[in-house]
């Protein structure tokens, strides 16, 4: 269930650490805050949420299927205030059973998954009826022209060099197509001047006592 990717692995801790320095910290413990039970984190990565989840969850799966960045997360679990199981797996396909988790977190993966549908249908089974879909995303710019450039880069180099990500994705959209109700969203641009890489949601959406 491993998927590898290299040269992402060496590169993304970098990058998070850049994001962090200018401010994304705060937005993690925002899309953590309140969190209660048993949590699914998918795509963990090196585990730089680990540290914000509240004491009220009894324990966090973070799902990881890259290698060296799983190993990073194992570390950085260890010092966690909760309990943290690492797991391989991908979002496709959770190594969780049904209906059995409070919480499932997707934070900065949605942009770069094969099937978004696939991997949201995913968190909708293993979501307990009422359960919360938690998100920090980047996606879609709100002017054509900003848009039409994601979609070239998308189209071009941007995936080659960001990990498979694409820019231009709409993750509420989908969130909502995927059967959830979205509760809350922020929309913010981070950095804060208006680039293609700026535009970001945060928010709680809930899966429906249906399926």
């Amino acid at each position: 269930m491993s998927r590898g990717r290299p040269l992402f692995g060496r590169i993304y801790p970098k990058m998070a650490a850049g994001m962090d320095r200018g401010g994304m910290t705060e937005r993690r413990r925002e899309l953590l805050a309140g969190l209660t039970g048993e949590v699914v984190e998918v795509g963990a990565g090196h585990g730089v949420n680990l540290a914000h989840y509240p004491a009220e969850v009894s324990r966090v799966v973070a799902v990881e299927p890259e290698p060296r960045l799983r190993a990073q997360a194992q570390a950085a679990a260890a010092e966690a205030a909760v309990a943290v199981e690492v797991v391989p797996g991908v979002a496709e396909r959770l190594p969780v059973a049904a209906q059995s988790v409070d919480a499932v977190v997707f934070c900065m993966v949605l942009c770069s998954l094969p099937d978004v549908g696939t991997a949201l249908a995913e968190a909708r089974r293993v979501l307990k009826p009422g359960g919360q879909l938690r998100f920090l995303e980047h996606g879609r710019a709100d002017t054509p022209g900003l848009a039409r450039v994601q979609d070239v880069l998308d189209a071009t180099i941007w995936p080659l060099m960001v990990g498979g990500c694409h820019l231009g994705r709409d993750a509420e959209a989908a969130i909502g197509q995927a059967g959830f109700h979205i509760d809350h969203v922020d929309r913010f641009l981070f950095p804060p001047s208006r680039t293609p890489v700026s535009f970001h949601i945060l928010g709680t959406a809930v899966r429906d006592g249906e399926g």
